[in-house]
């Protein structure tokens, strides 16, 4: 028998037990004569690889041949009795979380963080969706963990306040958008952006296969801190406007400045209303100046004079589909509030309640939702303009 590296000399038959050796090996190795059943867990012996049961009934040797070369080799293992006693008597640490309270911990956070950044009721659309968030972690983009940077946990709220960003859900649902992954840039050594900057540009997110994956550079430079939260809400409506164009040109410009409408005028429509989020509104929230909310579409030229003139390109050549755009909003607002007679976002006291679940009818017992009301409401413009048209003197 070898026990601690220390050889250990038994005479065993067929006839030898489990128990039996056992009992040898207390007395043999560690001068033990007991037969108390209770330390049987305390020791443990192998043989050809294998634990032998320490049972009265097992018979270990039974095949074993009666003349061999070598003697049968036994291990030997055995944990002293009062290194057991100090483990069992020290505590846990707990400031240390195992894997499953740390699974809870992360799930429960996650929903009450977007339940409630913007209310029980301004989450993500069921169908019309960001599917998954995925934060960078120090590991993943390789920066010295010396450095000063905010913790995956944090990027990972960014990144649902932006899903749930009330503006942003608009623009989803208007647009029928799902989108596969909204993911964290690498903010160091993204091979894109490096090629981006090396040409004079600055990457700040990319679309991969037109929504199956969209990064946002969520860091600054120094990774001390996230950028601006409107900038990011504006990188990833561009991003989102790559779903249908790849190039720079006219017709993504476009796309993208009455996606930008819709963000303002969302919280624009949210402002008015009574909804009020932790004792400030979505827009407050969302940072977004009051004056550019009283006025879109400067507000947006002038943002489209910075990011158009990158590429050579002027916004006074895409500004009459942004103002339509704009006046569409409107009047779909005014459409939905006078037919349901109630202020959208209102809060959800009972009376408003009830009054956020009456429903419209077009007399045939058919149900129209609010996209169906501005539907309607575009159709009788064009019917309107058509008939004008028809009038004598017009061209």
């Amino acid at each position: 028998m070898t026990y601690q590296g220390k050889p250990n000399i038994i005479k065993v038959s067929a006839a030898t037990t489990g128990l039996d050796l056992r009992q040898m090996t207390l007395n043999t190795i560690f001068g033990v004569i007991d037969h108390d059943a209770t330390q049987t867990e305390l020791l443990k012996i192998l043989f050809k690889g294998k634990q032998i049961k320490l049972q009265p009934d097992n018979f270990p040797f039974e095949d074993l041949p009666t003349k061999t070369r070598k003697k049968p080799k036994i291990m030997v293992m055995a944990t002293n009795i009062s290194a057991i006693e100090e483990l069992s008597s020290k505590r846990s640490d707990p400031l240390i979380r195992g894997f499953d309270q740390e699974k809870d911990a992360l799930e429960k956070r996650k929903t009450v963080f977007e339940k409630k950044y913007w209310g029980d009721d301004l989450v993500q659309d069921k169908d019309y969706k960001f599917c998954r968030l995925k934060a960078g972690t120090d590991h993943s983009f390789g920066h010295r963990s010396t450095d000063s940077t905010p913790h995956a946990f944090r990027a990972m709220e960014l990144l649902e306040k932006l899903a749930a960003d009330p503006g942003i859900v608009a623009i989803m649902k208007e647009r029928e958008l799902v989108v596969g992954t909204l993911g964290e840039m690498d903010p160091i050594d993204d091979r894109i952006m490096m090629k981006t900057e090396a040409k004079g540009g600055c990457l700040l997110g990319y679309n991969t296969n037109r929504g199956l994956h969209i990064d946002i550079k969520l860091r600054t430079d120094d990774l001390s801190g996230f950028r601006d939260y409107t900038e990011l809400v504006a990188t990833l409506i561009h991003e989102l406007s790559h779903n249908w164009v790849s190039e720079h040109n006219l017709l993504f410009w476009t796309n993208y400045a009455q996606m930008r409408v819709e963000y303002f005028c969302t919280h624009a429509r949210l402002r008015k209303s009574a909804l009020v989020v932790r004792g400030k509104k979505t827009a407050e929230l969302a940072g977004l100046d009051i004056k550019a909310l009283d006025n879109v579409f400067d507000s947006i030229m002038k943002e489209l004079v910075r990011d158009m003139g990158q590429y050579g390109l002027n916004p006074d050549m895409i500004a009459d589909p942004i103002r339509q755009r704009i006046q569409e909003l409107e009047e779909e607002t005014k459409t939905i509030e006078k037919l349901q007679g109630y202020r959208l976002g209102a809060p959800s006291t009972k009376r408003s309640a009830e009054a956020s679940s009456k429903t419209i009818h077009n007399g045939t017992n058919e149900v129209l939702s609010a996209r169906q009301l501005a539907l309607a409401a575009a159709e009788r413009r064009a019917r309107e303009q058509k008939e004008r048209e028809k009038k004598p003197g017009n061209i």
